[in-house]
């Protein structure tokens, strides 16, 4: 199952300093990680970003998806990676022969140099950035790919066309992710939705099917300003069945019924949803 979960920019605006608001994007990374998220999409609400400021939310989660072993050569010294030590290891788990279709490990690498020869270079963390051909796709400097290494000593390995391990980043506006070939069933979660209960598990499996393959887009509103109040929406809107402008979505859910807490803080909604979108079969 493909799963995609969008956030807003502002996913951070009541941090109090940028170590906290950093630790916070960990935990949406980790959550991230052990769901087998395919794709975090950072959305724009521009209203409530406040000091942090544009692409903070972006660049500290694709710095957080990238291995340890490629960090240094992939990032130069930047503001928003002040306090990227306190980030948690997210610890991917790579697909090794007995867990995939072939001998060797997969590991993530980096396109360094793009040769005219129908070769690339690329940096998957050995001790040089490796020599291999290039697949019948285009490839271009900086795209991550998957390689897979069979041998160390001699270094024998090969690129493969699978996206490489853990989850992707990129920035798009809510339409422009809704509308995507393989958004499959659009999820947005509010505590004004509808209860979610193990009972409806079944039937969001079955309505996220998108050509024989299962898809779901999940989205998820900021610190106090939910996604009623991003989109402009009256919260008492969203849990009928004519949503009208709420009607972006397939469904509007409270995936936390009967909250405890006044405030399901975001990265915790994030976690709290997927564990439950896990127990679909």
């Amino acid at each position: 199952m493909t799963v995609s979960v969008l956030v807003p920019s502002s996913l951070v605006r009541e941090a109090e300093d940028k170590r906290e608001a950093t630790r916070k994007l960990g935990y949406v990374a980790r959550a991230a990680t052990i769901f087998r998220v395919d794709r975090l999409t950072v959305y724009p609400d521009a209203a409530a970003e406040r000091r942090y400021g544009d692409g903070f939310v972006e660049t500290v989660l694709r710095y957080a998806a990238t291995p340890p072993y490629l960090r240094k050569a992939v990032w130069a010294k930047r503001d928003e990676l002040e306090y990227a030590g306190v980030l948690p290891p997210l610890r991917v788990r790579s697909q090794t022969g007995s867990g995939s279709e072939g001998s060797g490990s997969l590991r993530q690498g980096i396109v360094t140099e793009v040769g005219a020869d129908g070769r690339v270079r690329v940096n998957c963390g050995l001790q040089h950035p490796i020599s291999l051909p290039a697949p019948d796709r285009e490839l271009a400097e900086g795209e991550r790919v998957t390689v897979r290494v069979s041998s160390r000593e001699p270094v024998r390995a090969k690129l493969e066309d699978v996206p490489p391990p853990g989850y992707a980043v990129d920035a798009a506006d809510l339409d422009t992710a809704l509308d995507r070939d393989d958004a499959g069933l659009t999820i947005a979660t509010s505590r004004h939705g509808e209860p979610l209960r193990s009972s409806r598990l079944d039937e969001l499996a079955a309505n996220s099917s998108v050509g024989g393959e299962r898809a779901l887009t999940v989205a998820f509103g900021a610190p106090e300003r939910g996604l009623p109040a991003i989109l402009g929406l009256d919260p008492g809107s969203v849990g009928g069945d004519d949503h009208g402008e709420t009607g972006r979505f397939d469904l509007w859910l409270d995936t936390v019924p009967d909250q405890g807490s006044e405030v399901v803080r975001t990265e915790e909604a994030v976690f709290a949803t997927l564990a439950c979108l896990n127990l679909m079969e």
